[in-house]
């Protein structure tokens, strides 16, 4: 795969690694970057060998300081949208994702970065993390989902005042507002992701994608909506081999070896 802007590896246990690679711009996004990405993810969807995703950012300093500004120089209202409307296509393609998505996030993760983030499943912050949506600074606003799933994630106040004021957040406020789930080490984090990435994709396949669809679902529905598709999904799940394995490695006091059907 001919990539510029990123680095893409498989390993032997189906951990997909993405990382943004252009630490010399603290890994901003550019139009290059996305069409990228969206190439990557494409091909991870189609991919049955791989059972889970880690993004990250090369370096110590960031993992997406937001999308590149030299790209607004001469933004008119119609390259606004054409930029907000491709953001929002290739995230929402990583939110729909048929695997789970980790971030393992390091320094800055704003704007761009931060919506990113927001589109994956985990998020692992290093202690030295920054969430934020700076946008307002440059008089204009999050256009890739920030003010959506910001909102969802953290709750109306903290939302408000971090899309108005362009302020950000560290890795403790993060974990304290719920939109991070873990703390660690700078050096670590990719480590810890992947050690979750692993116990993930040891799970009967089936049974993780519809589990992930289903708490989506409690996101973007109302609970009888959400209810309704959860019994669905665990009635399909009931009639699947990796059902009957699960069970008979439970009684046999041995690993389960999940095949996907």
């Amino acid at each position: 795969m001919d990539l510029e802007t990123l680095l893409y590896e498989v390993d032997a246990d189906g951990i997909a690694l993405v990382t943004i690679n252009r630490p010399e711009k603290l890994n901003a996004l550019t139009n290059q970057t996305l069409d990228e990405l969206e190439h990557v993810f494409l091909h991870v969807d189609g991919n049955d060998a791989v059972r889970a995703v880690i993004v990250t950012g090369a370096g110590t300093k960031s993992f997406v300081a937001g999308a590149d500004i030299s790209q607004f120089r001469n933004l008119t209202a119609l390259d606004g949208h054409r930029f907000a409307l491709r953001g929002q296509a290739v995230f929402n393609r990583i939110e729909s994702l048929s695997k789970p998505v980790v971030c393992a996030v390091n320094g800055y993760a704003l704007g761009g970065g931060c919506e990113l983030a927001l589109h994956a499943d985990i998020i692992i912050a290093g202690e030295d993390a920054r969430f934020g949506q700076p946008e307002i600074n440059l008089g204009i606003m999050p256009g890739a989902g920030g003010t959506q799933r910001l909102l969802r994630a953290v709750g109306k106040s903290l939302a408000t005042q971090m899309v108005l004021t362009g302020e950000s957040i560290g890795a403790r406020r993060a974990r304290e507002a719920k939109l991070v789930s873990e703390i660690t080490q700078p050096e670590l984090t990719v480590d810890r992701a992947t050690a979750l990435a692993e116990t993930i994709a040891a799970k009967a396949p089936l049974a993780v994608r519809l589990a992930r669809e289903s708490l989506r679902k409690a996101e973007d529905s109302d609970l009888d909506t959400g209810l309704r598709f959860e019994r669905h999904a665990f009635t399909l799940l009931a009639g699947t081999q990796d059902r009957n394995e699960g069970i008979r490695a439970f009684q046999e006091k041995r690993p389960a070896l999940f095949k996907g059907c």
